[in-house]
């Protein structure tokens, strides 16, 4: 449907509506086609002019669909006039409205609004991260920081993760101001990245860099470089933090997850205690491994090899240095298949230890479990993240020792270099996330942006120094 370019009477609304091959959604299709087409206020007023006296009444999705239209053009009063109605209408709104009411209310001057409904939305829900992120924009373009920060630390206290793009607005808009609380907020939201181990990207990064060149007075100033394989930093000749837990951090951290993650609550669900039992004394009868492999994670590397081939190409690999390998896989693996080859599979065997778990088996509590149990020394392959066994760590110390243990144990190649000769480039013996010493902060960072949490740890640094 092509909208009218201009408002039509209420005979040629029916016209339209007749000549429409279903009628009965004829509304809701005309206002999706305007929203697309961006069609003028008033063509869109028109219509739900036209609706209202036809039947007496407008129904919450039509009003919904004007709604994003006079957001998408910043039309203030309009959001105003629609949100007096829907209140006066309808008792309680939905998420999506809220969004758009927060959204359209926090870009105008009347942008305190939004707070309002911020306000309304917490007694019927956790407000969304865009429900957030509108608000502390705006009050970050406003120069209102207190609140910004207020905003900030209420939706991490609800878990509501905030964007690195409303993390990077707070180093944009504070450039060259100054204030000791203002920069211990700053820091803060470098902590969190670290705490969370999250890689700012390229603009990110730039944006960090110019705030803290900016800083009155501060003497700061920042380079890019790359880490030694050692750990030093070329720029500063800092030593990155090393990425070994101690001898009692590890052992802290050992018991906590054979506590809290293997016999914890979620183990069992997608396996027996008896087949765990089993696992557990094949393990304590063939200890230590040195690298311990998810094998069906591993198996599908390469999306155009066999299963077998792919598992097979990463033993070989891992074998060559005599390491002693233990691999997790599924029964089905023994059944001669396209996909599993019982030659292939029989000559694996000569090389690694397998443990053949039922089909339905979860296996990162396994693999969490020969790994741990093998030693400090003992590293473990897959390309998943392990983000479930983190949430059941309860206290952040606990999770921080493991993220930190798991930087330094996992092995995690993308398809391209997985296969490379040497399995990896030796788990580096410094600590991939951002620190500081007070005078120095060290900030690792992507070329590019990414959502998604990842394992692949960057080469990349910003060091950045307070000369005195």
């Amino acid at each position: 449907v092509q909208p009218p370019e201009k408002p039509l009477q209420a005979e040629e609304w029916n016209r339209l509506r007749e000549s429409f091959q279903s009628p009965e959604v004829f509304e809701e299709v005309m206002f999706n086609s305007m929203l697309r087409c961006n069609s003028p206020i008033d063509v869109a007023k028109s219509l739900l002019t036209h609706v209202a006296k036809s039947n007496g009444d407008i129904a919450y999705n039509l009003l919904v669909k004007y709604l994003a239209l006079c957001v998408q053009q910043g039309q203030t009063s309009e959001i105003c006039d629609v949100y007096d109605i829907m209140k006066i209408k309808f008792k309680i709104l939905e998420g999506g409205a809220y969004n758009l009411l927060i959204r359209g209310m926090s870009n105008s001057d009347q942008w305190r609004m939004a707070l309002t409904l911020l306000e309304e939305v917490k007694k019927i829900m956790i407000p969304s991260r865009t429900n957030y992120e509108s608000c502390i924009k705006a009050a970050i373009r406003h120069q209102e920081m207190n609140l910004a920060f207020e905003l900030y630390h209420e939706m991490l206290a609800k878990d509501v993760v905030p964007t690195l793009d409303v993390l990077q607005a707070f180093f944009d808009f504070n450039r060259g101001m100054k204030g000791a609380e203002l920069q211990k907020e700053l820091f803060g939201i470098l902590l969190y990245l670290r705490e969370n181990q999250i890689y700012p990207h390229k603009t990110f990064m730039r944006s960090i860099k110019l705030w803290f060149e900016s800083i009155p007075g501060g003497n700061w100033r920042g380079h890019l470089t790359n880490i030694t394989d050692s750990g030093q930093c070329p720029v500063c000749s800092h030593q990155l933090e090393d990425c070994d837990l101690t001898e009692e951090e590890y052992n802290n951290l050992r018991e906590r997850i054979i506590r809290d993650v293997i016999h914890g609550t979620d183990t069992f669900r997608k396996t027996s205690p008896q087949e765990f039992e089993a696992f557990q004394t094949f393990v304590e009868n063939r200890l230590p491994f040195d690298i311990v492999i998810d094998g069906l994670n591993v198996s599908h590397i390469k999306p155009r090899k066999m299963h077998c081939e792919n598992l097979f190409d990463a033993v070989n690999c891992l074998a060559k240095e005599n390491a002693r390998l233990l691999v997790l896989g599924r029964k089905h693996m023994l059944s001669n298949s396209s996909n599993w080859k019982r030659e292939i599979m029989k000559e694996m065997q000569n090389k690694a230890h397998f443990f053949f778990a039922e089909n339905i088996s979860e296996d990162d509590a396994f693999l969490l479990y020969a790994t741990l149990r093998s030693g400090k020394h003992c590293k473990f392959v897959t390309r998943d993240f392990l983000r479930d066994h983190k949430a059941c760590l309860s206290d952040t110390l606990t999770r921080h020792l493991f993220r930190k243990w798991q930087r330094g144990h996992q092995i995690a190649k993308s398809e391209k270099v997985f296969l490379s000769v040497s399995i990896q480039q030796p788990a580096l013996p410094y600590d991939c996330v951002v620190q500081t010493t007070g005078d120095t902060w060290h900030i690792p960072y992507k070329d590019t942006f990414e959502e998604k949490y990842s394992y692949q740890v960057p080469r990349k640094w910003l060091c950045i120094q307070q000369k005195l």
